[in-house]
């Protein structure tokens, strides 16, 4: 990309998010599909889940810390998640300079309809992750650019953003690190089993769920099973549907106002001392501490 024209990409991205991006964390588009976010200053390590999502950066910067991996996303660099992931995020941003992005939802449905028409068969080659960073090309940044504008417009969003959402997604699958997205596509492969076990977990949650009913539903030995789970998500089956129990009770906690007892039993917790415990060491604050500070924070 000619430096030029790079810088002015980037400076577009930073003032187009400037002007949509108007609110602390994440808020909605004129596209169900497209959320903008924007922090306002830095953030700590701190345990977050997304979904599946390709995010673009137009200022400031994130870490994603998985595992013994770190992904950094920034102006330069963009994010893909295939399967919902919980992980540790932090992030670079200042009242001058905030951090500014873009979060673009990725549909398995939409992937499909793309890989018949590339006539791509889905084949994965190699040991395929559920997050990666890697280089923003000129044409997914002018992609992002021509969503943003047309973002302004309630009849350009309805008309034309469907399109480029589509064409960003396109841009991902054909780009350097597209795998993974091609695997969510092709069900019948490893990740794409466990893929499918994610998204029961979110589904599922608040349901007795154990090992070996996971290693059913992706159609394996509990012994494969595991060791396939962590290759994409880097923690085990326990721990992942413990991490989503804690993450959607703090949302139901924030978002809801519901006590911790409550929460705990909505989210498949049978002792709520046990749930206070986990929560407590997850997320370093008791539940009521949490959400005195998370309710603090989205008042500003």
């Amino acid at each position: 990309m000619d430096n030029t024209v790079e810088i002015l990409q980037r400076e577009r991205l930073a003032e187009l998010l400037a002007t949509l991006a108007i609110t602390q964390g994440f808020s909605p588009s004129l596209l169900e599909e497209v959320r903008f976010i924007r922090a306002n200053k830095p953030m700590p390590r701190s345990p977050i889940v997304y979904d599946p999502s390709i995010i673009i950066v137009g200022q400031g910067r994130k870490r994603v810390f998985l595992g013994d991996q770190t992904y950094t996303y920034d102006p330069y660099n963009y994010l893909v998640l295939s399967v919902p992931l919980p992980f540790e995020c932090e992030t670079e941003a200042t009242p001058e300079k905030p951090l500014l992005a873009v979060s673009i939802k990725v549909d398995p449905v939409v992937l499909g309809e793309l890989l018949m028409e590339m006539d791509d068969n889905g084949e994965i080659v190699g040991t395929v992750r559920g997050v990666y960073s890697t280089t923003l090309t000129d044409e997914l940044a002018s992609a992002t650019i021509r969503l943003l504008e047309c973002l302004k417009s309630p009849i350009e969003s309805r008309i034309l953003g469907p399109q480029i959402v589509r064409e960003i997604t396109f841009r991902v699958l054909r780009g350097e690190q597209g795998g993974a997205l091609r695997a969510v596509a092709a069900r019948h492969s490893r990740f794409g089993q466990i893929a499918r076990v994610l998204r029961r977990v979110h589904q599922e949650y608040h349901k007795e769920l154990d090992v070996e009913i996971l290693a059913r539903e992706a159609n394996m030995s509990v012994s494969t099973f595991h060791h396939n789970f962590k290759a994409v998500t880097s923690t085990s089956p326990l721990q992942y549907l413990k991490s989503i129990r804690l993450h959607k009770a703090r949302m139901m906690m924030v978002q809801d106002g519901l006590n911790a007892g409550i929460v705990a039993e909505r989210v498949g917790y049978l002792s709520a001392s046990q749930f206070s415990r986990d929560y407590k060491q997850f997320f370093g604050n008791s539940p009521a501490k949490e959400m005195r500070e998370m309710r603090s924070l989205l008042e500003r």
